[in-house]
C-alpha cells in the first residue's frame, strides 16, 4: 500500500525530479530532506526526497526501496536554496543537491568513530586485598593508576600510547575482573588540545559602534539585511563581527561565518573560540573527512551555535539562523570552479532573504558588484574609515624598476630600497613580508640560443621550475618531469631559468641576509595538513624574521611586529586579458599592505612595478577605493561588463580541436535564435588558456542585465543540444574568470 509520494533527485546528473510511491511501513520515515535507496533503471540508487506529493502525472511508479538515516539530513529552507542554485546558475539540481552537503556526510561510512574505551570496573580496580592477591605485575598497576587518575574511563588507544604498556596487558585486566572493555562513539574534534584563552568584548570606537547598531536592527528585522562593512584595513572589522553574532546568540540564534582562504581559518578560529568558546564548530576541506562529518553533526544537533569555515560553509545547518558573515566579500576564492559554479558571497545573500537573517559583507576592498549594490540601495553601507586605537595606515612608497634595470642593465629581484628596508627591519627585530604571487622558483626554462621554452605538452603554458624538488611543473594539469640536460629544440646545453617565483625570492632572501631566519608560505609548503597553523604560529612567536609568500598571506592576517611589506613585481595580475585585472590589482595590493603597522610601530609599505602610473596601482598607493570605483566604472559601464551587466562564459572542451570548433560554432548559432535581442553574445573564440589537461578549449561570452535572459534560452537548448562525441562544455554563471 502507498502512503503518498516522494519527488527524488537521484545521484546522478539528468536534471530531473523522479516520482516514487512511498509505502506504507516507510511512511513515518520518509520526510522532505530524507536520504532514501530506489530503483532506478536495473538498480538501485541513492537520492535524496525534495517534496512531497498526494498526485503524480505518471501510473506506473516505482516504490522507495527504504531511508537512510535516522531523520533528514536536509532541511527545506536548504533545498529551495539549492533549487534557486540549480536555477541561477545554470546546474543540474543534482549538482546543487550534492553541493548543499558535505562529501564526508553524503558518503557512507562517515559516521562517528567507533573506539575501544576501557574503564574500572565496579569495584574501582579493586580493594587493597584484591590487588595483593592478584599479583599485579607493576604495568597493570600503572594501568589501574591512570585509569583511576581519568575518573575511571580512557580511551585504549590514548591509555596504550601513554602508558606504554601493550594491549595483552589490559586483557588479562579483563580476565581479572578489574577493568572493563567496550566500544564507544567518539566524535572527532578538529580544536582537540588547542588550547585558546577566553577574551571579553573590546571597547568599540564610534565608527564601529555605528556599525554594530546597524547589524542589530538588521538582526532584529528592523532594517534592510544585507549591510556592506566597508573598513580600512586593521579598523577591527572582526570586532564589530563578533559582537554582532553575540547579539544573534542572545537572542536564541546561531551565525555562519565565511572567511575566503584556508590560511585565514586558524586565526580567525582563535580569535572566535576565545570569544564563545565550544560555540564554534569549522567546516573546511583541510580537516579530515571524519573530523568534517562530526562538525556538521555539532552545528546540526545545536551543539554548536556559530559554523566558520571557507566556501562551502554557506550551507553549514544553524540552528535558527541569525545572523551571516562574509569576510573580505571580494575574494575570488568564493566562487566555485566546478558545477555548480555558485559565489559563496551571493548565495549567502540569498539565504539570508531566503532565511530572513542579516548579512554582513567586510571588505577594505569591497567588489565592484557590492558597492554599486550600494549606489543602488540594495544594500546598506557601514564605514570604518580609521585604524583601531589611532592607529596610523602605513606610508606606501612606489619603486619604478625601470629605472633601477636602466642603472643596473638588468632586472633585479629586488630594488636598493627594498633592500635597505628589510636590513632596518633586521636591526630593529621587527618582521618582514616580502610578497609575490607566484610559487615555484622560475616562470619557465628557456634556451638563450634559440629562444625555445620547455612548454608542457598537455596545456598552452610553459613548465614552471621547481628547484627543491629539481623538477618541471605544470601549474594547470600538476604533470611533472625531470629538467632537461640540454635543450630539446637545438640541444643547447646552455638553459637558464626565466622569471621568478617565492622558491627563488626565498633563496635571494636567504644569501641576502644570512642570519635572518627566512620561510615561504605558499600552495607547496602548505599541502601537509595544519601547515598553515604552523608556518603562522611560529611567525606570530618570533620565530622567523621574514616571511615570502603568494596571495595566502595578503589577506586578514594580523601581526603586530609586522612593519614592512615588500611587493615584488606589482605588474603580475595587472597585464592580463581580463576585464578585471586592474581590480584584482588594486585589491591585492591594498590588502598586502594592509598587514603593515598593526601594532604601536608605524609600517612601511614598497610596492616594485614597471607600471608606477596605473591607475589601479596609484589608487593602491591612497588607498583611496572610491576613487579607484569612479574610475573603473566608467570604462565597465560604456561595455556593458559588471557590475552594469551579468557575464555567463560558455566553454566548450574536446580532445579533437576542430570538433571543439564545430561543436562550439553550431551551438553558438543555435543559441542566437533563442536569445533575447538585449543579450550580446560573442564568439566562440579559444580561450585565454587555450589548451588545458589535453583539452582544448573555446569560449562564448554573454552579457546582460538579466541573468535569466541568459540561463534559461542557455538550459533548454543543452536539454536537446548534441554536442560532437568527446565534445562536453560548461556554463558559468557571474564569471570571475575567463581561464
Amino acid at each position: 500500500m502507498s502512503n503518498g509520494i516522494a519527488r527524488v533527485v537521484v545521484d546522478i546528473a539528468l536534471d530531473r525530479e523522479f516520482d516514487y510511491l512511498i509505502p506504507q511501513s516507510l511512511s513515518t520515515l520518509v520526510r522532505i530532506g530524507s536520504r532514501v535507496m530506489v530503483p532506478f533503471g536495473r538498480s538501485d540508487r541513492s537520492g535524496y526526497v525534495v517534496g512531497l506529493s498526494s498526485v503524480s502525472g505518471r501510473v506506473d511508479l516505482k516504490a522507495i526501496a527504504s531511508v537512510i538515516g535516522k531523520s533528514p539530513l536536509l532541511s527545506e529552507g536548504i533545498l529551495d536554496l539549492a533549487r534557486w542554485i540549480s536555477d541561477y546558475y545554470c546546474s543540474p539540481v543534482e549538482h546543487a543537491v550534492r553541493a548543499v552537503l558535505p562529501g564526508a556526510v553524503r558518503r557512507k561510512g562517515a559516521g562517528f568513530k567507533e573506539c575501544r574505551s576501557v574503564a574500572l570496573s565496579g569495584g574501582g580496580g579493586g580493594t587493597a586485598m584484591q590487588l595483593a592477591c592478584a599479583k599485579l605485575t607493576e604495568r597493570q598497576k600503572l594501568v589501574l593508576q591512570m585509569l583511576r587518575d581519568a575518573n575511571g574511563s580512557v580511551l585504549l588507544a590514548d591509555l596504550l600510547r601513554k602508558s606504554g604498556v601493550s594491549a595483552p596487558t589490559v586483557k588479562s585486566l579483563e580476565k581479572k575482573g578489574f577493568v572493563k572493555v567496550s566500544m564507544v562513539e567518539v566524535g572527532r574534534n578538529p580544536l582537540l588540545n588547542k588550547t585558546v584563552l577566553p577574551t571579553k568584548a573590546l571597547r568599540l570606537t564610534p565608527e564601529q559602534d555605528s556599525a554594530l547598531e546597524m547589524a542589530k536592527k538588521a538582526i532584529d528585522h528592523a532594517a534592510p539585511p544585507v549591510i556592506l562593512l566597508h573598513g580600512v584595513t586593521g579598523s577591527g572589522k572582526t570586532e564589530v563581527y563578533l559582537q554582532a553574532i553575540e547579539y544573534a546568540m542572545a537572542a536564541g540564534g546561531g551565525a555562519v561565518v565565511l572567511v575566503p582562504e584556508i590560511s585565514l581559518t586558524p586565526q580567525t578560529v582563535e580569535r572566535f573560540r576565545g570569544r564563545f568558546g565550544d560555540n564554534v564548530a569549522v567546516l573546511h576541506s583541510h580537516l579530515s573527512e571524519g573530523e568534517r562529518h562530526d562538525e556538521w553533526h555539532r552545528i546540526r544537533e545545536g551543539k554548536a551555535r556559530i559554523a566558520i569555515g571557507a566556501r562551502s560553509a554557506v550551507f553549514a545547518p544553524v540552528i535558527n539562523l541569525r545572523l551571516i558573515v562574509v569576510d573580505e566579500e571580494h575574494d575570488t576564492s568564493y566562487k566555485q570552479d566546478e558545477s555548480p559554479r555558485y559565489n559563496a558571497r551571493d548565495v549567502a545573500v540569498m539565504r539570508g532573504r531566503m532565511e530572513r537573517c542579516a548579512v554582513i559583507l567586510g571588505s577594505a576592498t569591497p567588489s565592484m558588484e557590492s558597492y554599486d549594490n550600494v549606489q543602488t540601495k540594495k544594500y546598506s553601507i557601514a564605514v570604518l574609515s580609521k585604524r583601531i586605537d589611532h592607529r596610523k595606515m602605513p606610508v606606501v612608497q612606489v619603486v619604478d624598476m625601470r629605472g633601477e634595470t636602466g642603472q643596473e642593465g638588468r632586472v633585479n629581484v629586488f630594488s636598493r630600497e627594498l633592500v635597505d628596508a628589510v636590513r632596518l627591519r633586521l636591526d630593529r627585530a621587527e618582521q618582514t613580508i616580502l610578497f609575490l604571487n607566484r610559487r615555484g622558483y622560475a616562470t619557465s626554462l628557456l634556451c638563450p640560443k634559440c629562444g625555445f621554452v620547455e612548454k608542457c605538452g598537455l596545456c598552452s603554458i610553459p613548465f614552471t621550475y621547481h628547484q627543491y624538488s629539481e623538477e618541471l611543473m605544470c601549474h594547470v594539469c600538476g604533470s611533472v618531469r625531470r629538467v632537461p640536460d640540454r635543450c630539446g629544440q637545438c640541444g643547447d646545453p646552455a638553459f637558464r631559468f626565466a622569471g621568478i617565483g617565492t622558491q627563488r625570492v626565498e633563496k635571494i632572501v636567504s644569501k641576502l641576509f644570512p642570519k635572518a631566519k627566512v620561510a615561504r608560505m605558499d600552495s607547496d609548503t602548505t599541502r601537509r595538513k595544519d601547515s598553515h597553523e604552523e608556518i603562522l604560529g611560529e611567525f606570530k612567536t618570533g620565530k622567523i624574521d621574514i616571511l615570502v609568500g603568494t596571495q595566502m598571506i595578503a589577506k586578514g592576517l594580523d601581526f603586530p611586529n609586522v612593519t614592512l611589506i615588500g611587493v615584488i613585481n606589482a605588474d603580475l595580475s595587472l597585464h592580463v586579458p581580463d576585464f578585471r585585472a586592474g581590480e584584482r590589482t588594486f585589491q591585492l595590493l591594498t590588502q598586502v599592505s594592509g598587514r603593515a603597522g598593526r601594532g604601536d610601530i608605524a609600517g612601511e609599505v614598497i610596492i616594485q612595478t614597471f607600471s608606477p602610473g596605473d591607475a589601479s596601482i596609484q589608487a593602491a598607493v591612497r588607498m583611496d577605493y572610491v576613487q579607484f570605483y569612479e574610475h573603473e566604472s566608467g570604462f565597465r559601464r560604456e561595455l556593458g561588463y559588471p557590475p552594469f551587466a551579468h557575464v555567463v562564459c560558455i566553454t566548450a572542451r574536446g580532445i579533437v580541436e576542430d570538433q571543439v570548433v564545430v561543436g562550439a560554432e553550431s551551438f553558438a548559432k543555435n543559441l542566437r535564435l533563442k536569445l533575447p535581442q538585449t543579450v550580446v553574445l560573442n564568439g566562440p573564440v579559444p580561450a585565454p588558456l587555450a589548451r588545458a589537461k589535453g583539452y582544448y578549449r573555446y569560449q562564448l561570452v554573454m552579457r546582460a542585465r538579466s541573468v535569466k535572459a541568459m540561463v534559461y534560452p542557455t538550459k533548454e537548448l543543452l536539454k536537446t543540444f548534441k554536442w560532437p562525441a568527446k565534445v562536453t562544455c560548461s556554463v558559468d554563471v557571474d564569471a570571475i574568470s575567463f581561464g
